[in-house]
């Protein structure tokens, strides 16, 4: 399994207001937005293409097109957050749904809701802005390799050592691409040095 931080300026600069406690929810669903585009355009790089012949106003020319399908698969309720900026990229995107909620005692995630599209032959994108535990996205890879898919990339804005760890233990086969891999994680499970808890900071719910 491969994991790719992307360095990029600009996603970097988003990350670190995202880490910002001062980050008003409307500005950080905004940049959540944005990092999630840059984040999926860098893990579809080697989307399958063909050339095709069209015309342009001078003459014609064959160019290439994308004939790959893609699914986007955000786990609720924080990964809705970075949904729509892939959406924009793919306008043709299918979209699924599985619906995990932690035990904050134990960290273990337990399923609530599944709904995924046919996802046989399609580039997967499974979105879930924090990888702590690892818990979330190994129950959500279940469900969805399960579900056909032979092709998933795991999109994170932030991921601990621990949870790279645990998907690359139970699915080596799935690339993430994250805008950081941060240090650790704390008693409670939280990311270090991190941005606190997504969902709450994306949805003004503190």
């Amino acid at each position: 399994m491969s994991v790719t931080v992307v360095d990029h300026p600009l996603a970097q600069h988003y990350l670190t207001h995202l880490r910002d406690a001062t980050t008003k929810p409307a500005l950080f669903r905004t940049l959540t937005r944005k990092l999630a585009t840059l984040l999926a355009v860098e893990a579809s790089r080697d989307l399958r293409t063909a050339k095709t012949p069209i015309a342009t106003p001078l003459e014609e020319v064959w160019a290439q097109v994308i004939v790959e399908p893609i699914a986007v698969v955000p786990i609720l309720r924080a990964g809705l957050g970075m949904l729509d900026g892939i959406v924009d990229l793919f306008p043709d995107v299918s979209v699924g749904y599985i619906g995990l909620e932690r035990d904050e005692n134990t960290a273990i995630a337990s399923s609530y809701y599944q709904k995924l599209p046919d996802l046989a032959g399609c580039l997967v994108f499974l979105v879930d802005p924090m990888l702590a535990t690892g818990g979330s996205a190994v129950t959500a890879l279940q469900g969805i390799y399960a579900a056909g898919a032979d092709r998933v990339v795991l999109l994170c804005v932030v991921a601990a050592p621990e949870g790279v760890r645990a998907v690359q233990e139970s699915f080596p086969q799935t690339r993430i691409y994250t805008a950081a891999v941060d240090r650790e994680l704390d008693a409670r499970k939280y990311i270090l040095p991190g941005l606190g808890d997504f969902g709450d900071r994306l949805y003004g719910t503190l």
